[in-house]
């Protein structure tokens, strides 16, 4: 399944280069980045490249970066990465699920480059490492927020892809709703895209249409929260991997639809790899991180959260954080009612890289 998918008409997007080959002399070491949407996306793409321009940043003069936005994902993503690779680039960041093929295919020709791909789990040669985020405890928090701010006990999930990050942030979403208000009901809407924000805004529509007051989008733009914001004050939603803090206050001056945000910080794992290319010590690796790592972060909360609801928020935060909570941890059963978590159990994260199964009370099915 693909993990963020555009139109093929993106495929001519050109690359994007900063800086120069050479700087005192001295080889630059460059950096490449190969984005599934435009960096103006508000959201993912937006923020892995805020991580771009971290690196940039720190190192200044000796690095360069390149980049290019919005590659489709399948043959287009192996000829983008082919042209990196023999543009000269040292590392290459591939930020989407579907280019994990495409990299292994290329990093298998051009074994003194390192490729990073995101979101990914296939490491089939030694120069190729993956990343990701624990993006299911920022909606363990969010859906907290979900189940204290509902009205009409409803809330809503946009869902991409029925891949297992996006499954686990539905379950984590629900089942921390459903413990900070039993009588909640989740409405799941598949939209089968990252970034279209037409079809994102039709399914905040519907789900506004259905009763839904609370909105959470696993999806790239700001289209949800745009729809909200026309409910006047009566939905509210939550930022998506980069802040969204324009829609924390309304054109009006009332407050926004956006209450908090869950933040992809990718600013410091992006520095630690391009600083392992520069020194020789990089390795191959798997990484997971989350909130203790500052890879997850909650943006600020407005004054729409109660101080109550806030001090509950921020101390779910310090616990995840701490390492004392984990939002997986039972006890907590499958869908059909067999038993998944007992008491006090939590999940091993091989469960959870794999998961396709809903816990118990989310209804419907989970695309095939």
């Amino acid at each position: 399944m693909l993990r963020r998918t555009l139109l093929a008409t993106a495929a001519a997007a050109s690359m994007a280069l900063t800086g120069a080959a050479m700087a005192d002399g001295h080889e630059k070491t460059k950096a490449c980045f190969v984005y599934v949407g435009p960096i103006g996306d508000g959201g993912w793409t937006y923020q892995h490249h805020q991580g771009a321009l971290a690196v940039q940043e720190e190192f200044g003069d000796k690095v360069e970066i390149a980049y290019q936005e919005s590659v489709p994902e399948g043959a287009d993503a192996e000829r983008v990465l082919t042209q990196m690779a023999l543009s000269g680039c040292n590392i290459i960041f591939t930020t989407s699920f579907g280019y994990m093929d495409a990299t292994n295919a290329v990093a298998a020709k051009f074994p003194d480059i390192k490729f990073e791909h995101a979101t990914g789990y296939k490491r089939e040669h030694p120069n190729v490492s993956t990343y990701d985020a624990r993006f299911y405890e920022g909606r363990a928090v969010v859906g907290h927020i979900a189940g204290r701010m509902t009205k009409t006990n409803k809330i809503g999930y946009i869902a991409s892809f029925p891949i297992p990050e996006v499954i686990q942030g539905i379950n984590s979403y629900f089942h921390h709703a459903k413990k900070a208000n039993p009588d909640v009901e989740l409405v799941v809407t598949w939209v089968y895209t990252w970034f279209d924000p037409a079809k994102e805004a039709d399914a905040a529509r519907a789900m506004i249409d259905q009763g839904v007051d609370v909105i959470t989008a696993h999806t790239d733009s700001t289209a949800p929260l745009a729809e909200a914001a026309k409910e006047g004050g009566k939905v509210i939603g939550f930022g998506q991997a980069s802040d969204m803090a324009g829609f924390m206050t309304n054109d009006d001056g009332t407050p926004g639809p956006r209450v908090a945000s869950i933040i992809d910080n990718w600013n410091p794992y992006y520095i630690k790899r391009v600083k392992a290319v520069m020194d020789g010590t990089w390795e191959q690796g798997a990484s997971w991180a989350g909130m203790p790592e500052g890879e997850v972060v909650i943006g600020e909360m407005t004054d729409v959260i109660p101080a109550d609801v806030q001090a509950e928020v921020n101390e779910m935060i310090a616990a995840i954080t701490a390492g004392t909570y984990h939002p997986f941890t039972g006890p907590i059963n499958k869908q059909d009612g067999s038993a998944w978590l007992a008491d006090g159990e939590v999940a091993d994260d091989g469960t959870l890289a794999g998961m396709k199964f809903y816990i118990e009370g989310i209804t419907g099915d989970i695309p095939q």
